[in-house]
């Protein structure tokens, strides 16, 4: 970015502020939390779809045969996934539930023994003397921000705000699903040479899913698409291998 450019940018930023009316540009409010649920479940669907495709590929096996077992296995492990996700999802949302009406309990019948609790967590950080006071009897002023301190500096709990299991579940569903139909287009249309085209539409889809994780990780978008189309290409050789050495020796 220009240096001219940059300074104006934050000319701008500052003036925002002074007026109240600053938003944040560069991490989105919306659809956030489901972002690592749309890449990865884009990533399962595609490389486990192919990497089917190519084993019955390498088994010699008909177009007919990679389209039953790709669907089997695009709704089977998608389902299996989402439910995955949501049970995790669930599970972990009432293991937060449980502990903070612990913290909670804790903090109504022993608040000095808390306060005590908050005090040492702060000296840990290197906060001394009067600051130290001031510091707990700021958190310890507010319940929210007392019991959200205990969660996550004592019991390593980071608190999932609003997440919806049942959303994070079926946006991994949606997600394996449609991206893992990017390997069977090609038999579904019966293109000539349709594992060429299998070959060549997986890789474009697992590259642009991959560059998506620009959203969830510090990378350039060119690095991580060709990490993840690296990563499915080692899986689907894998698969290829396997099953044409089970067509050559076994079959």
């Amino acid at each position: 970015m220009p240096k001219k450019h940059l300074v104006q940018q934050i000319q701008e930023v500052r003036l925002e502020h002074q007026r109240g009316t600053a938003t944040e540009k560069y991490h989105p409010t919306t659809g956030g939390a489901y972002i690592k649920d749309i890449v990865y479940g884009a990533n399962d669907g595609i490389v486990t779809t192919f990497a089917m495709v190519a084993g019955i590929t390498g088994a010699n096996l008909s177009a007919k045969v990679v389209l039953i077992l790709g669907f089997v296995n695009l709704f089977a492990a998608g389902l299996s996934m989402a439910l995955g996700n949501y049970l995790g999802t669930k599970s972990e949302l009432e293991y937060i539930d449980r502990e903070r009406k612990m913290e909670e309990w804790e903090i109504k019948h022993i608040p000095d023994l808390e306060k005590q609790e908050i005090k040492a967590i702060y000296r840990k950080k290197g906060y001394r003397g009067k600051q130290l006071q001031q510091i707990t009897n700021l958190i310890t002023s507010n319940k929210k921000a007392w019991v959200d301190t205990m969660l996550v500096d004592e019991l390593g709990v980071l608190p999932l705000g609003d997440t919806n299991p049942v959303k994070k579940g079926s946006v991994t569903f949606f997600a394996f699903v449609i991206a893992g139909l990017a390997p069977l287009l090609p038999y579904l249309l019966s293109f000539a040479s349709a594992f060429n085209l299998a070959i060549i539409f997986t890789a474009l889809t697992l590259f642009i899913v991959g560059a998506l994780r620009v959203f969830i990780i510090r990378k350039h978008w060119f690095i991580a698409g060709l990490e993840m189309l690296f990563v499915g290409a080692i899986a689907a050789i894998a698969a290829y291998t396997t099953g044409y050495f089970i067509n050559q020796k076994l079959l």
